[in-house]
This record gives structure tokens, sequence and C-alpha cells, in this order.
């Protein structure tokens, strides 16, 4: 096996696969990334068993062949290689692969390509396409309030909805709730999926670029496949039901609240560098005379407090909040105004934005 490419280009696509690497493997091999030189391309593979990334990239190949190359060795040493092209030659009898770059010369073991598992293709019986700047928002504004606790697992994913005109995603941690929506065209029938969080926070890395780009996803009842450009992605699906979020968004507001977002979003900032150091990370809203009044207090390190300018439909309001389940929404708002609408201090308040009307936004307060 021996072929050369460009460094730019392996250094890329090793940094995508390796997202499917786990920092604790299941076995030595899954240790490594799959590479397969053959024709013109140089396809890297791997895997954690739940998750499989796979990257074609374009490569001079003098003689074919495939390799498990050390995976986070590798990383490190080929993106420090001083030249522009990256050589590399595999000798069989010995298992090492040695790899060139202007007068860097470094040797690996490689381990035996044929005990690496193959990630199979998603024959699913739903398949459909759509823009990488629509999955991207949807994910984006969803995938943040998923819950991090593996005991929880059906709270670790996003629920993907698919309608006949329609998709939208949902994301709860049991504190608050995402819900995002935007219309999907060419798409027969319903299905509901509930999609590892891991897997999306992946993908919406890759969808970052400026040209726009189509996402092939299929869908079996076990697994699903984003598929953009030269990246393949594919991941097991979370079994179980997810929670009917309808029941979490209240019909009606008692209290509606207009405020400036980058005014909140600076305040809340400040004022959290008291709220972190306490339980829960509380802050304090109080709503009165056209104004806000947000606050934080420790007693073993003091307090802070500032105000904002808020237009309020509705009683004056005391209610306290996880800072950061505020701030991490408001730092996806692009309007320079939202709504905080609420029902009383002990109530599940909503979010939103006249220019997003798509997006909405549950969080529970915090008994203070």
């Amino acid at each position: 096996m021996k072929f050369s490419c460009q460094k730019e280009d392996i250094v890329q696509a090793i940094q995508i696969v390796m997202k499917a690497v786990s920092p604790k493997p299941q076995t030595p091999i899954l240790s490594g990334i799959y590479m397969k030189a053959e024709g013109n391309q140089l396809t890297l593979q791997a895997t954690d068993y739940e998750m499989g990334i796979i990257c074609n990239i374009e490569a001079q190949v003098a003689a074919p062949g495939e390799m498990v190359l050390a995976g986070r060795y590798a990383q490190e040493v080929i993106r420090r290689l001083p030249g522009t092209t990256v050589d590399f030659e595999y000798n069989n009898q010995e298992k090492m692969v040695y790899i060139t770059s202007n007068r860097s010369k470094f040797s690996f073991l490689s381990m035996e390509a044929t005990d690496y598992p193959t990630i199979a293709r998603v024959e699913g019986r739903s398949s459909f396409q759509i823009s990488d700047v629509i999955l991207r928002d949807l994910i984006q504004n969803t995938a943040f309030s998923c819950s991090h606790e593996e005991s929880r697992p059906i709270f670790t994913g996003c629920l993907l909805e698919l309608k006949e005109d329609s998709i939208l995603m949902a994301a709860t941690d049991t504190h608050r709730l995402a819900v995002k929506s935007d219309t999907l065209e060419e798409f027969q029938g319903e299905q509901k999926l509930i999609i590892p969080s891991k897997l999306l926070n992946e993908l919406q890395k890759i969808l970052q670029s400026d040209m726009p780009r189509t996402v092939n996803i299929s869908c079996s009842p076990t697994q699903i496949s984003f598929e953009v450009d030269n990246v393949y992605i594919s991941s097991r699906l979370i079994e179980g039901q997810f929670p009917d979020y309808h029941r979490v968004i209240p019909v009606e507001f008692k209290t509606a609240i207009t405020l400036k977002t980058d005014e909140i979003k600076g305040i809340i900032d400040r004022i959290a560098l008291i709220s972190r150091t306490n339980d829960y990370n509380v802050i304090t809203m109080e709503f009165a005379n056209s104004m806000v009044k947000i606050y934080s207090a420790n007693p073993e390190i003091g307090n802070g407090e500032e105000y904002g300018s808020a237009v309020i439909n509705g009683d004056d309001i005391r209610i306290s909040f996880n800072a950061d389940y505020i701030n991490d929404c408001l730092k996806l708002i692009k309007s320079p105004e939202f709504t905080l609408s609420l029902n009383g201090p002990l109530n599940s308040a909503g979010i939103r934005t006249e220019s997003e009307p798509n997006f909405v936004y549950i969080v529970t307060p915090v008994r203070s």
C-alpha cells in the first residue's frame, strides 16, 4: 500500500472521523482509523459501535491497500508535519506504516485491517433530502437542551418528527425544552426518531460551511445516517418513547415581557459571576415599572444587581432561573428583542421572538 495526499485534506478528514473514536475503546482496534487507498481516493473510517463516520479524500495511489493507523498519535503527528503533501507506505509483512513529509519521517505499527468492523450503510424505509442550513438550524436550536446523564438515555437525544410538509426537532433535560420546526418537501408519511445528541453535535460541526449543500438522510427502525459531500455519518437510534412535548408548552400566559436580547444577555453574563458560586446557579428577575432588576447573592462572596429596560404586559412579578438555562437560549436568538412569557413565579416560562415563530423555548423556574 502506497499513496500520497494533501496534508490539509487528510488532517481535516482525520479530525472528522476521530469524533467516532472513543477515549475508552471497547477493543484496541477501535482506537485506530481504518484507511483504504484505491483508484484516486483514500477512504477513512472510525466507529465506536454506536456511531460511525466515513470520509473520502483525493489521493495519488501508487499501490492500493488497507491498514488501521493509531488514531490519536497519527493525528498529532500528521497535523504537525512541515510539508504540504504527505506520503504513506504500508509494509504488510512488518505491519509498519511509514509517513514522510519533506525531511520528516515517522513510522507506526498498524493493526490488522481485516479485524476492523464494517460500517454498513443504512438501508432505510425512509430517505429524504434537506438543506444543510435548515438542518444545522434545527440542531443548533435544540441539541443544547439535551441531558448529559447517561442514566436517562431518552433525554440524551433529540426527537426528530417528520411529516409530509414539516420537520421538527425537540430536546429536553426535564428542566427545559427547546422545539424548532421548518418545512420539508417531498417526504411521505409520518415518522418519529430519537437521535443521540453526540451525533447531532458532530454533524453540526461538519455542516459549518458558507456554501449551500444538500444532506441525504436515511432512516431505518434502529439507525439513521447523514451524508453530505465527502462525509457519511451514521448512528444507532435511541429506543423508547419521547415525552409529549405539546403538554409542556402552556397554551397561554398571564404576563408577556419584551426585553432587549443583547442587554439581558450582557446583564446575565455579569450577574452569573456571582450566581455560579451558588447551588443551581440561581439569578432572580424582578419586573416592575418598565424595568427588570436581575440579581444574585452569596453570603460568603458578595452580591450583584443590574437593571434593564422591559415592556411589561401583565402583572409585576419576581421569578428565579438557572442563569445558564436563560443565556443558553439568548445566545441563539438573532432578533434584537425577545418575549419572556410567564404564568407566575413557580410555573414554566416561555421564550419566543417574532422573527422566529417556529422556535419555542420552555424553562422551569427555580424556587428561591
